[in-house]
This record gives structure tokens, sequence and C-alpha cells, in this order.
């Protein structure tokens, strides 16, 4: 549960603070194609910020210098767990893989629609990885474009996209990448190159239950 404005306020503007909680049961792959999982269980404070250059809320932590009509510029966040190399079994003997997160900017370009018939957006996301476990030693990058589809009707809110995640070379090593010294019978040798990391779905929705209370669910 978290604040948020009620039906009656729907056309006014929201606030610029809203506060509540989150809580996430989350089953990832240890990394993009992998068939081992890593699970974790969160339950986290959040906060909601709508500035006008600076935004916090359900997208991420991200800038916006630009806004227009037709389209937004903007820097945006993400990030994914990591998974010890012991426990899986395709990995192990190599090296942990780190807490990665990602930040970098992103255009938005809106394709037309309404709120009550459906908006359609695509985002065009740049964004550097870096490993949270090792000081922040840069990782490589990845280019995620996704069409999203958004719409509004009273109390409720719907948002449903798809997107590509495509890496850059050196990403790619970071997942993929098998050194002569840790090729086995069952590992040979590999040297990874760029390419298509993985197809994402997701979708959300959120209840305006009352003036200062909204009720919202989501997944990938």
């Amino acid at each position: 549960l978290a604040p948020g404005p009620g039906p009656a306020a729907a056309q006014e503007p929201r606030p610029r603070w809203e506060a509540g909680g989150v809580g996430l049961a989350v089953s990832q792959q240890a990394y993009p194609g992998s068939d081992q999982r890593v699970q974790r269980g969160i339950a986290l404070p959040y906060v909601i910020y709508r500035g006008r250059y600076l935004r916090a809320g359900s997208e991420g932590v991200g800038v916006r210098p630009i806004r227009r009509p037709a389209y937004e510029v903007d820097v945006s966040a993400a990030a994914a767990f990591g998974s010890r190399a012991r426990d899986d079994p395709a990995r192990r003997g190599m090296p942990d893989l780190g807490t990665l997160v990602e930040f970098g900017p992103r255009v938005k370009l809106n394709l037309g629609g309404s709120p009550e018939s459906g908006r359609w957006r695509l985002d065009l996301p740049l964004r550097g990885v870096f490993d949270l476990d090792d000081g922040l030693a840069y990782r490589g990058a990845v280019f995620q474009p996704g069409l999203y589809w958004l719409s509004r009707s009273g109390s409720w809110t719907w948002k449903l996209g798809g997107s590509v995640l495509i890496a850059d070379e050196r990403l790619a090593r970071t997942f993929y990448e098998v050194a002569p010294g840790q090729a086995t019978p069952a590992r040979p040798a590999y040297d990874a190159s760029a390419g298509l990391l993985a197809t994402r779905l997701s979708a959300s929705v959120a209840r305006e239950l009352t003036p200062d209370w909204t009720l919202f669910g989501f997944g990938r």
C-alpha cells in the first residue's frame, strides 16, 4: 500500500511527494540464459518524488532534463542480483557474478493515444553496467529498446510492455566467457561476443483506494 491520489483527484496535479512500502518475492535466472535460479525476498520502504527535473518512482530514479509532448530525455537505472559460482554447476570454478547496477540516458518517444484508450510509448535506454560487489567496476553496457502501452480509467491504471536486452561484448564476456584455464570436459573454452541477452514482458496494475492510498502490483 502506498499513498496516492484518489479518483476524485484524477485530473488534479499529483502530489510532489509520496511514501509507502513494497514487498518483493524475486526468482530470477542466475544470469541471462541460465537454468539455475536465484531467489530473494525483500521488504522495502520507497519514496516517489515528482520534481521538474529529478524523478523517483515506479520506473526508477532519474534526471529528466528534457520534456516535450512528443518525447522525453532522462537518466534511468536498473539492477539485478548476483549469484555464487559454487551454487551453479555450469559456473563452478569460475568467478562469482556480483550484484549489477545500471544507469544511463533514455529517450522516451510518445507514439499517440489518450490516457483513457491507452497511450503507446517507445523507450530507448542505453545503460552502463557496474558491479556493486567489486567497487562499481565497469562490466559493459546494455541497450534495451521497449514498447509500452499505458492506460488510466477512473481509479485504475494499467501498463503492459515488451523489450529486448542487447549486450556489448564486455558484458557478454562477464556472463559467458570461459577462459582456457576454466575449461572442463563439460565446459569448453568459449569466446563470448555482443548480442541478444534476453526478451522481457512486463505488466503492472494499480488501484487508487482513497485519496491517500494506492494498491499496486507488477510482474516481469
